[in-house]
């Protein structure tokens, strides 16, 4: 009788549990959880996390110190390990993220000399490593740092994404720290798809062209902007966060595809006479975007605004057979390490004969890809093994110069059969 009564005693107790926060008894909550001396029910253990979720993120404030600061050097090096070639662009791109650290350590008192943002701009075939270079430097920084896409942006008040949408992903990267965000770096991926599209005027506005130019002065130069926090259009009813971009470091980059015409064309403009044939003889004809300049930026379809909002031009090298070679294979993340990696995975060792490797480099400059034709053309001779070993497991694959001949004309032919 005794046992059946301590039996009811405990039942009762667990009944009129009741959580130590809000107070409510067992019977209201889905789930109560127990401690040493009380109890949380599931609402307040949510509300808890939401209040220390807070709280960390005001502590986030990205803070720098000088034992912190990579130099220039270090940060090329840094570069070397996963992108190969490009040293006039690594040092650009070393030299501004390491000034805009400085300019966030700089102290504001009244008799300083304020440094000024430099804004770079990467001019470079498609392939050579431009949207590489920015996701590279975007894993040692200690600033928030976001790439968008200038191809979706269109002027305010028509379909696509406002400018603004640009720093809407930069609070994202930031958690919403305002003042994390007001000091991060942005790299602007295809500046060159929102470039003028003709000289002449028109009765139809240059919505997803110079509006979208226009519209990106005030962000370049430094402002306060108000960005709607989850992005999309701007109702009246939406809550603005304003965000000042005076101390945002942003890095452009595009292809510029046929502005080695306009760069052909004021070099042979500019050269006369005798001396100025031999001066004709120096320039390298195979690399031309070396001669870039704001001019050649002007008569592709830039506003002369935006191009002295981007004082920084620098530009990245055609891809040569050696340099296609070493991305294959020597790169942290090279292509072929990433297929090794893949046939590891199911217990297959992966086994290519060096002649593959330049057949496939060959390949690429035959296509004009840059290094994603790499990728595409390892895709195309690895395929059928991806597909038909993980259920037929083998020790090892050995790809032949023969096997990678006939799996990439076999393509082809399939290709040539569909058109």
């Amino acid at each position: 009788m005794q046992q059946l009564l301590n039996a009811h005693q405990i039942t009762t107790m667990k009944n009129e549990d009741t959580c130590s926060f809000c107070g409510r008894p067992r019977k209201e909550t889905d789930l109560l959880i127990a401690g040493a001396d009380g109890f949380i029910c599931d609402l307040c253990a949510e509300q808890a996390n939401l209040i220390v979720r807070e709280e960390l993120k005001k502590k986030n404030t990205f803070k720098l110190s000088k034992s912190q600061l990579l130099k220039p050097i270090e940060i090329k090096e840094f570069l070397n390990q996963y992108v190969i070639g490009q040293s006039d662009a690594k040092k650009y791109l070393s030299v501004a993220v390491y000034n805009h650290y400085k300019r966030l350590l700089q102290p504001t008192t009244s008799d300083d000399v304020e440094i000024e943002k430099s804004n770079i701009l990467l001019v470079g075939e498609t392939g050579t490593g431009k949207t590489l270079l920015a996701r590279t430097i975007a894993r040692m920084l200690k600033v928030p740092f976001t790439i968008v896409d200038a191809t979706v942006l269109t002027e305010a008040g028509y379909v696509g994404e406002d400018v603004e949408s640009i720093l809407t992903r930069l609070l994202q990267a930031a958690d919403y720290n305002v003042e994390a965000a007001e000091r991060g770096i942005v790299f602007i991926d295809e500046i060159d798809k929102i470039a003028r599209k003709s000289d002449n005027p028109s009765i139809t506005r240059d919505v997803s062209g110079e509006g979208v130019q226009q519209a990106m002065l005030k962000l370049l130069e430094g402002s306060k902007v108000n960005v709607p926090p989850q992005g999309g259009r701007k109702h009246p009813d939406q809550k603005m966060i304003e965000v000042d971009t005076k101390n945002i470091l942003f890095i452009c980059g595009g292809a510029f595809e046929g502005i080695q015409k306009k760069i052909a064309q004021r070099l042979n403009t500019q050269v006369v006479g005798y001396g100025a044939s031999k001066q004709r003889e120096q320039i390298d004809k195979d690399n031309l975007l070396q001669y870039i300049s704001p001019q050649d930026l002007r008569a592709f379809g830039l506003i002369p605004e935006i191009i002295g909002r981007v004082p920084v031009i620098t530009y990245l090298n055609p891809l040569d057979k050696k340099t296609l070679r070493s991305i294959l294979t020597e790169p942290k993340n090279a292509i072929i390490k990433q297929y090794e990696k893949l046939f590891e995975y199911d217990g297959i060792k992966l086994d290519i004969k060096p002649s593959v490797y330049d057949y496939i480099v060959d390949k690429a400059i035959e296509f004009k890809l840059g290094a994603r034709g790499l990728r595409s053309i390892c895709e195309i001779i690895m395929i059928d093994a991806m597909f038909e070993l993980p259920s037929n497991p083998t020790e090892t694959i050995e790809i032949t110069l023969k096997y990678a001949k006939e799996k990439l004309e076999k393509a082809n032919v399939k290709r040539l059969k569909a058109a």
